[in-house]
């Protein structure tokens, strides 16, 4: 038999004797190949296609872990850091904050005032149900305290903590006056002198004196006819003319019509060292405020301790 032609032999024609790929047939794409997909096939696999890049091995997931981690606590750091900050200037005063504090005006920084307990069903001094305008608080318990940074005096050597006539007496100049001044006490029945005294840095010597009688008129008459009268040997040693009252002093400050309150200064010139005073009566109690320093005694602490003085006996 004759050998059968090359254009009779089966899967080879002219195209693929010449290497020329066949014509695509129209609506029928090409199959997608090894060759076709650029990645070269290995004898006896199957074609493998190309697909997503590798993953994270097990080492770079635990470094974004723990930056995760990092991130989070600097976060939390940051929120708790804020809240701290946000606090502590709500919660500070304007002076501890830098570029807020105020310029201090010159008052004293005072201890809180509380007022003694009263005995059960006894009246204020000034209550309408007392008409004697008695103190039925402990007198001594009356006594303004004395300012932060003050060096206090010694206290009474009187018995049981009050003051004694003579010790009160002992500042005023001349014996004669001195004994004027005490039999006056005796006539308006004195009954007991409560006394406090301190120095603060600035040099300010500070006298509270506090003189309780049997009712408000009798302590009311001794302020005006006498105690007055008679300080002025005592504190201003160079005469009456230089013993005016502080108009400076705010009227405000003198709790109307039932505080009888005398302020003074000592006007220049001066000795060494001037002189601010004080009489106020509350109810059956005189008390005397001085207030001395060296080349001048300042208003504004003196005001601030009369009017201080004056809420405790009110």
């Amino acid at each position: 038999m004759t050998e059968r032609t090359q254009a009779e032999r089966p899967g080879v024609g002219p195209a693929a004797q010449r290497g020329v790929e066949p014509e695509a047939r129209p609506g029928v794409e090409p199959e997608a190949g090894p060759a076709a997909a650029g990645v070269p096939a290995l004898p006896g696999s199957a074609p493998r296609l190309p697909g997503p890049g590798p993953g994270p091995g097990p080492q770079e997931g635990r470094g974004l872990v723990r930056g995760v981690l990092r991130w989070t606590a600097g976060v939390a750091v940051c929120a708790l850091v804020a809240s701290g900050t946000a606090y502590g200037i709500t919660r500070a005063d304007r002076t501890d904050l830098p570029g807020l504090a105020t310029l201090s005006d010159g008052r004293w920084d005072y201890p809180e005032l509380v007022r003694p307990p009263l005995p059960a069903g006894s009246p204020g001094p000034l209550a309408a149900a007392n008409r004697t305008g008695t103190h039925y608080a402990d007198l001594r318990a009356l006594l303004l305290p004395a300012p932060e940074g003050a060096t206090p005096d010694p206290a009474p050597r009187g018995a049981g903590g009050w003051q004694t006539t003579k010790d009160f007496l002992a500042p005023y100049t001349g014996a004669d006056n001195r004994r004027e001044l005490g039999q006056t006490l005796t006539d308006y029945g004195l009954r007991h002198i409560a006394a406090r005294g301190w120095t603060t840095p600035d040099g300010t010597r500070t006298r509270i004196e506090l003189l309780q009688f049997d009712s408000a008129v009798v302590a009311d008459d001794l302020l005006n006819d006498h105690l007055v009268r008679a300080a002025e040997p005592a504190y201003l040693v160079r005469g009456a003319d230089h013993d005016e009252l502080d108009v400076t002093f705010p009227a405000k400050a003198q709790m109307g019509g039932e505080v009888t309150l005398v302020p003074y200064a000592e006007m220049k010139p001066y000795g060494a060292e001037q002189v601010r005073q004080a009489y106020l009566a509350a109810g059956d109690t005189v008390a005397i405020i001085t207030q001395a320093r060296k080349g001048g005694a300042d208003a504004v602490p003196f005001r601030q301790t009369v009017t201080l003085q004056t809420e405790l006996l009110t």
